[in-house]
């Protein structure tokens, strides 16, 4: 195994008038010394949970970090103006001095297309060509594009991202075809917290078979994975929150979606996370459900060094 990565989740989680600057700030300012990769928000705009939009979280985040990379796992891009989120994600990457990781999705066929006027036959093609047409604005200083879904005659968008040619391009999915999507468009692959660890297994074997029928070398693929957290040494009380906090999200009880979460020690958590390098991980992902500052702290003290 190659070594592992650690990122922890930016927080987003936060009702009407609850959030504090300060306290913000100051979760990273503190997850930058305990020596933390990256930080991850995560897109959902429609949902009863009260979670703040991706974007504007990590422009927040940037603001308050040095070294910290910041991404989104992910984006469901087929429900963007491709090239509206070019523009902001150019001007992230500028901001933050080329810090932005990019993760993309199509969302999958629940979504709930009529509201963001996407056909729901064409979610793929359309995401497809939201891609392409996003890769060509950040490369290309005039842009001519003659698609299904948008037609751009001789323009131009400045300035370009900070790193060259543009961020890194995550890909989530989840079944062979999106896999394979992945690896003929993307740098990386970012296994969602809702898959169990032997799914998220098999869905390595596939990016690395596609990877060698493409001619493309592994170690320039890196491969990821959020693992959703309740660490408490009551277990029963970390499984609960972890349930409610999953409900919140997701709409309803799955019960998969709750195995694949990991509730309970310290020493358990080490486990889990074991688990998913073994699978192929090389960047992991803790999301804690609850009292992420409290997370973060036992994830670098007990959890981490642990598993380096």
């Amino acid at each position: 195994m190659r070594a592992v990565r650690f990122g922890i989740s930016v927080p987003q989680f936060f009702a009407d008038g609850e959030f504090d600057p300060a306290a913000y700030r100051a979760y990273f300012a503190r997850a930058e010394e305990l020596g933390f990769d990256s930080a991850w928000a995560q897109e959902q705009v429609l949902g009863a949970a009260p979670q703040l939009s991706a974007l504007e979280t990590m422009t927040y985040a940037a603001a308050c970090t040095q070294r910290l990379r910041l991404g989104c796992a992910v984006f469901v891009s087929t429900l963007h103006n491709p090239v509206h989120l070019a523009k902001s994600l150019a001007t992230l990457d500028q901001l933050s001095r080329g810090r932005i990781e990019v993760g993309v999705g199509t969302g999958g066929k629940m979504r709930p297309f009529a509201a963001f006027g996407v056909d729901p036959e064409r979610y793929v093609a359309r995401f497809t060509e939201g891609i392409a047409l996003m890769k060509a604005l950040w490369t290309e200083p005039r842009v001519t594009f003659d698609g299904d879904f948008w037609q751009l005659r001789d323009a131009a968008m400045e300035p370009k991202p900070f790193q060259k040619p543009f961020p890194p391009l995550w890909f989530g999915g989840s079944g062979p075809a999106a896999l394979r999507r992945a690896v003929r468009l993307g740098h990386g692959f970012f296994g969602a917290g809702s898959t169990a660890t032997a799914k998220f297994a098999d869905q390595v074997r596939v990016v690395r078979q596609a990877l060698a029928d493409a001619g493309r070398p592994a170690d320039g693929f890196p491969i990821a994975k959020r693992l959703y957290v309740a660490i408490d040494a009551d277990v029963e009380l970390a499984r609960s929150v972890m349930d409610a906090a999953l409900e919140r999200i997701y709409g309803r009880r799955i019960p998969d979606i709750e195995a694949a979460a990991f509730a309970g020690t310290p020493a358990g958590c080490v486990a889990a996370a074991r688990e998913i390098a073994a699978a192929g991980a090389e960047l992991i992902l803790f999301t804690p459900m609850y009292a992420p500052a409290g997370h973060a702290e036992i994830l670098a003290a007990e959890v981490i060094p642990q598993l380096r």
